[in-house]
């Protein structure tokens, strides 16, 4: 049986203690970002322009950490980093603010670890909702299981990165 397909808000809302999220792309190009990550890459885009364009997202996310959630992002990016990635570590210190704690781990340093194949939201260590891409960074139709291994498997991976990632104010591009 499938689980009911909620939204990520009210997934992320059904957080009691932990939300997790792996992120292992070096460019994603959802609709929502691009003409911020344009105007950053012109030069044109401030941290005063993140906090209106992400202000829905740190609202979330002060709200769940509000709750006493543990809200903890890692990101594998290959060296050297995509101007995309140079966007999201530009960004990044409003996440913090907002409470995430988020880290960073070079791709090499990942070898061994065994990782699901796409990035993904762990809730409470049983609900896995994985984020699908097209090949050229669009995001597609996420796909959610509460399956005990395969959350399982998606701890012990994010555990892993978190343990050899640097924090991010330790992380320089």
């Amino acid at each position: 049986m499938q689980p009911k397909v909620l939204s990520f808000v009210e997934l992320l809302n059904s957080a009691k203690r932990s939300a997790v999220h792996l992120e292992m792309r070096d460019t994603y190009a959802v609709a929502e970002e691009r003409s911020d990550v344009a105007r950053w890459n012109a030069g044109r885009w401030t941290h005063e322009d993140g906090k209106r364009s992400l202000a829905g997202w740190l609202s979330m996310v002060e709200e769940t950490v509000g709750r006493g959630v543990t809200l903890r992002r890692a990101r594998i990016v290959s060296e050297p980093v995509t101007d995309y990635i140079r966007f999201e570590h530009f960004t990044t210190p409003l996440n913090i603010e907002a409470g995430e704690e988020v880290r960073w781990l070079p791709r090499r340093q990942a070898i061994g670890i065994a990782l699901p194949a796409v990035d993904f939201w762990l809730i409470d260590e049983s609900v896995v909702r994985f984020n699908h891409f097209s090949g050229s960074g669009d995001a597609v139709e996420p796909e959610i299981t509460e399956d005990p291994s395969v959350a399982a498997l998606c701890a012990s991976a994010f555990e892993a990165v978190w343990e050899r990632a640097l924090p991010h104010e330790n992380y320089v591009i």
